[in-house]
Order: C-alpha cells, then sequence, then structure tokens
C-alpha cells in the first residue's frame, strides 16, 4: 500500500489525542505484565538432558556442544539457515543476524554465552560472515545430526512435505528452517536443552518489527507472497532505498 492509498485515520485536539493514548497505554501496559508472566513459566519448563555427543567445526577447531558454553552455564544457539550446499545465507535470518552483532558482550554479563549455528561447512559461513560485516562467533554442525534433532532441517526429499516444525505437522518450502535453542550446563558438566522456538515466535529477536509495528504504514506486508518477501541481504538493497550515508574515505 502506497503512503497516498493509506486510510488516514482522523485528526484530532492534542487533548483528545493524549486521551486516545492513555487508553491504548492501558491495553499495552496489561500485555507487558502478560509477558513478564508467560516469561516466568517458560523459565519453569522441565528440562531435557543431553546425552547425544555433538560435535561442531569451529574457527579453532572441533568442539562439542558442552564446549560452545566458553565458561557460561547458559548457551542460546540461533539456528541460521544456511545449507551444506547453499552459496549464501538465508535472507531473513541475516535480517536477524543485522540485530543479533552486538547482543554477545551484553548477554555474557547474565552468564549467557550467544552462538550461531549451521549446516553450512565452516569455510562458507567464515566467507558469508566476512561479507556481512558480522563478528558474532558463528559454528558449523555440518555431518551433525544436531539441526535435525532440534527440528531445523529435513532431508531434501521431505521439502513440501508435512513434518514437524514448531512443534506441529506443517509444510515448509526449504530444507533448512530458522529456530532458538537454549541449553544449561551444571556444574558436573552435564548439558540440558531447556527451551526452543521457531517461526513467529522469532518475531521476538528483531528489533525491526518493534518499530515497524508503531509507524503508521505497520508492516506494509499486505499482498507480498509472505511476510518477509521484502526482506534482502543488507548489502543487496536498491541503492535507491539505501538513506544511510556512508562517509567519503579520506
Amino acid at each position: 500500500m502506497s503512503q497516498s492509498a493509506m486510510e488516514q485515520p482522523k485528526v484530532v485536539s492534542q487533548a483528545e489525542w493524549i486521551a486516545a493514548r492513555k487508553e491504548l497505554l492501558v491495553k499495552e501496559k496489561k500485555l507487558t505484565r502478560q509477558r513478564d508472566e508467560l516469561a516466568a513459566e517458560r523459565q519453569k519448563l522441565p528440562w531435557v538432558r543431553v546425552d547425544k555427543k555433538y560435535v561442531f567445526e569451529t574457527a579453532s577447531g572441533k568442539k562439542t556442544l558442552a564446549e560452545l558454553f566458553g565458561g557460561k552455564s547458559q548457551l542460546a544457539i540461533y539456528h541460521f539457515m544456511f545449507g551444506p550446499d547453499w552459496e549464501q545465507g538465508c535472507p531473513s535470518c541475516s535480517l536477524l543476524g543485522d540485530h543479533m552483532d552486538g547482543m554477545g558482550i551484553h548477554l555474557a554479563q547474565r552468564d549467557v554465552r550467544f552462538m550461531i549455528v549451521s549446516r553450512a561447512p565452516l569455510d562458507k559461513i567464515e566467507a558469508f560472515k566476512k561479507r556481512m560485516g558480522w563478528k558474532f562467533p558463528w559454528v558449523s554442525s555440518y555431518g551433525s545430526e544436531f539441526n535435525f534433532d532440534f527440528g531445523v532441517s529435513v532431508a531434501k526429499e521431505d521439502v513440501g512435505k508435512e513434518v514437524i516444525y514448531n512443534y506441529n505437522p506443517s509444510k515448509f518450502p526449504s530444507d533448512e528452517r530458522p529456530g532458538m535453542s537454549v541449553f544449561y550446563k551444571n556444574a558436573n558438566g552435564e548439558v540440558f536443552h531447556t527451551y526452543s522456538m521457531y517461526a513467529r515466535g522469532l518475531e521476538d529477536l528483531m528489533g525491526l518489527y518493534v518499530i515497524l509495528d508503531r509507524v503508521p504504514k505497520g508492516r506494509d506486508e499486505a499482498g507480498l507472497p509472505h511476510g518477509m518477501a521484502w526482506v534482502r541481504h543488507h548489502d543487496r538493497y536498491p541503492e535507491s532505498n539505501v538513506v544511510e550515508v556512508r562517509a567519503a574515505k579520506t
């Protein structure tokens, strides 16, 4: 929908606007309290011990899942869609990647290691990571069953078929799917799976949608083949849409 075609709300006085805004604020505060209550329930979910010995390729050699914690007791892994035969990572996951690059240092202060994992070989990951200018830790699960066991990869022959994704049967047009999984390691070195989320649950990781949900045109995605069909890698948007002007080199 173009800006000219957007139905404009009525224009009111400042006093009327404040009254309407305060009415909406009551609902927003209710949602905030509900979010806090849901977070508390989430943290009380039971855990599952991870007994399988997953091995990952990292920039510093092979490491097990337990070794990815980096001295922290909690590990949050984003399952980035980047298959072994793909030439580049998924544009939508890359949008999340643009949000994540500065998270690690802050999460570490709360005893959390943040990590990206994909099935692509490490050399492909490193090349794409360099192209996108990211610094977060990103490892390869190539040759491992990790992605399959945590519900984000399926065999090529199952693409388009009904398989379990986000805990229910669904069809997905790719052998890779997005998700995030959380793990805990106790003092004995035992690792537990505590939480995973997929699909629209991942929107919480994107501050971009927080802003879009608050501007007049909203997400402006009506009529697209799917909600994120507009997303490109940040170095692939048309120049006409680039508003951040880089300083000229001297």
